[in-house]
């Protein structure tokens, strides 16, 4: 009995501990966005090639979430969270301390990596410690810090790029990591699984990660040397991977990520949909802050006050998106506005120095509201019919296809600028090429709209409330 009450008084002060790593991890993936020209020129090279920064770590965090919940059960909880966050300390000094692009990236896949610990395993505590009756409030206290943290991640490090250093982006991690540290020995548990140990698919985990790393790579050496050798070699590596992956899964008992699910009609539809739509947004922490400083010569901190807008329209729409799949379902939605916030994402690029401030933080509004609807909508429907015995397996897949999105279309937009700057004979970034990137982002989101018409009308109604109940596909 005292335990129980102990654990139900002290569920707000685990929640919010978990939430501090949720907003650490969340903040380190927006937060370098604004930085990236300064810190190319103090580690002497193209802002461009800096991307390498940004997908290091969504690479790192994509690879590693999958083997969270396992490493959790054998260390337990306690161990596993607090020794991620110590290890996100050390490696965010480490990035602070960089000398050159090697030695970021380096520290960036390490810190991905502790980072991929903290999320999941801070998640499970949850989930094992706290009453159900108290477990939505307990996500509540957590859910908000994380949505704050990629908000304002380049508000943040705009200003102390600005009036401190870049370096500070990394090492205002210390003492939030140090606070967190000692409150994670005094209040989370050390939980470890009473199930009988299964065997990990340490096969499947190489190959995935291979796969991720070597189709990163591949195209990032696309966009810097173009059709060369090595980076033809990495993409067929990358291929090659793939298909030992699908042979791999089809044998294993539990592979360590499980794509039977997708025949699932809406988490499919979810994954390949939500794929495309994430690979073209984002690009765009990466494409904007680079836009408004090399392009309209802005400082770090003018740039992060900027795209704010954009967060500040992504959290109002958290506020009220429900509504808005309660009245028009997830097709609808889905399809609408998609392609609402597809050409928006397009339109960015139409962006010149002499536009008016308040028309670019109108549009830059718009497509935070559109593209926070888009996001919770796909976020929610893919786990719409999976099954409780299976939603473990559904996390992981789309946590992780969430995380290697990103680093994609990081990648895909370094190499349509580069392929541009080619194409167009310019020895350095301009305007126009920031005008080709964005469009092609835009076409790209416009294509995720087609796997949503395979939705059926009253799809996700369980979820959303939708009251519309008819059957087959409809015509929008």
């Amino acid at each position: 009995m005292g335990h129980a009450s102990s654990r139900q008084g002290s569920y707000r002060i685990i929640a919010l501990i978990v939430a501090s790593a949720f907003f650490m991890e969340q903040l380190d993936s927006t937060i370098i966005s604004t930085a990236l020209p300064a810190m190319a020129q103090s580690l002497g090279t193209d802002p461009v090639r800096m991307n390498f920064a940004m997908t290091a770590y969504l690479l790192s965090l994509a690879a590693f979430i999958p083997i969270s919940g396992k490493i959790a059960d054998r260390f337990g909880t306690r161990n596993t969270f607090r020794g991620a966050i110590m290890l996100f300390v050390v490696s965010s000094v480490l990035c602070g301390l960089a000398q050159n692009l090697p030695w970021l990236i380096g520290a960036r896949l390490l810190q991905g990596a502790s980072g991929a610990m903290m999320v999941p395993v801070g998640r499970l505590v949850l989930l094992r410690t706290v009453e159900k009756s108290q477990l939505i409030s307990a996500m509540s206290w957590v859910l908000f810090p994380a949505m704050i943290g990629p908000a304002v991640g380049p508000l943040i490090g705009g200003f102390l790029t600005t009036y401190l250093s870049w370096h500070w982006i990394f090492f205002i991690n210390v003492p939030i990591g140090l606070a967190g540290i000692a409150l994670a020995t005094t209040y989370i548990p050390d939980i470890r699984s009473d199930a009988p140990p299964s065997s990990f698919d340490y096969l499947g985990f190489v190959l995935a990660a291979a796969l991720l790393a070597c189709l990163i790579v591949g195209l990032e050496g696309l966009g810097h040397g173009g059709l060369s050798p090595t980076a033809l070699l990495l993409l067929a590596a990358a291929a090659g991977c793939a298909l030992a992956y699908a042979w791999h899964s089809r044998r294993h008992a539990d592979p360590v990520l499980d794509f039977s699910l997708m025949r699932i009609p809406t988490f499919r539809v979810a994954m390949r949909g939500g794929f495309l739509y994430r690979v073209a947004y984002g690009s765009f922490p990466f494409l904007m802050p680079l836009m408004l400083q090399l392009g309209f010569g802005l400082s770090a901190a003018e740039s992060g006050a900027i795209t704010f807008a954009g967060a500040v329209g992504g959290l109002v729409m958290k506020a009220i998106s429900v509504r808005f799949l309660r009245a028009f379902g997830y097709r609808r939605v889905m399809i609408w506005n998609g392609l609402l916030s597809a050409m928006l994402l397009g339109l960015c690029g139409a962006f010149r120095p002499e536009w008016p401030l308040a028309a670019i933080y109108l549009l830059l509004l718009l497509g935070g509201l559109a593209r926070s609807l888009q996001f919770n909508a796909y976020g929610t429907i893919v786990y719409a019919d999976v099954p409780p015995p299976r939603m473990s397996a559904a996390t992981s897949l789309a946590s992780t296809n969430q995380q290697m999105t990103a680093a994609l279309g990081i990648g895909l937009a370094a190499l349509v600028l580069d392929t541009s700057m080619r194409a167009l004979g310019h020895a350095a970034v301009q305007l126009t090429d920031f005008t080709l990137a964005f469009a092609a982002m835009g076409l790209l989101g416009m294509l995720a709209v087609t796997p949503c018409r395979e939705l059926a009308p009253n799809a996700g109604a369980e979820l959303s409330g939708h009251a519309r109940k008819t059957g087959g596909p409809a015509r929008d």
